[in-house]
């Protein structure tokens, strides 16, 4: 149990992409939109929180708008956000779910953009700093998400702005991210359009 058997109802139903389910749940229990997890991912117990679905972790202080947003689910993070979801909401470690919306952890291009958009549109900061110091553009440059990167840039993200390691997103585009898959053709291709993109955008 995450906190209490709706709210968890509510996750699943997310992660299994059933809007339905989540309509039906947010709208019975409307307190559910603004309620985060009091429990999630840690160290040692790490594997019984990850969403193979979405390929995501949740951490204590996720709130739904959090996993709808990890999962690319635009039509359920609007659903969230109607209902009065806050698209300001930080878990324990400080990310707000946009932070969740640029991490590309599966190859949905588009459905990753519109996603993000629709966060910049309702107030998300694209400049918002986790407790790392690390901001939704570094997380999408880091995972080598052009299209994130790109709708980023366009909503406002500094192409200059550093992390809590004092790496700008170009020094992030430049290396070798030590994530599995770094080497393939698809990902060197994603690393040249994103050292494009941040260099028209003036990033240094």
């Amino acid at each position: 149990m995450i906190d209490g058997p709706d709210f968890t109802s509510a996750v699943r139903a997310i992660v299994a992409d059933d809007r339905d389910s989540l309509v039906r749940l947010v709208d019975g229990g409307p307190h559910l939109v603004r309620t985060a997890s009091v429990a999630g991912a840690e160290r040692e117990s790490a594997d019984i929180w990850f969403f193979a679905e979405i390929a995501h972790y949740l951490y204590a202080g996720d709130t739904l708008l959090h996993m709808a947003a990890a999962g690319f689910r635009r039509r359920m993070a609007e659903d969230l956000l109607s209902r009065g979801a806050d698209v300001t909401a930080r878990n324990r470690r400080g990310a707000q779910p946009l932070h969740y919306a640029a991490d590309t952890n599966r190859v949905l291009p588009g459905a990753q953009a519109e996603v993000i958009s629709i966060l910049l549109k309702a107030g998300a900061d694209p400049n918002a700093l986790d407790k790392s110091g690390v901001s939704p553009l570094h997380r999408a440059v880091r995972t080598r998400g052009s299209a994130a990167v790109a709708t980023l840039l366009a909503g406002g993200a500094d192409p200059c702005l550093k992390n809590g390691s004092g790496s700008t997103p170009l020094h992030l585009a430049q290396h070798t991210t030590g994530r599995g898959g770094s080497g393939t053709p698809e990902a060197k291709a994603e690393q040249a359009e994103i050292l494009r993109l941040l260099m028209a955008a003036g990033a240094d």
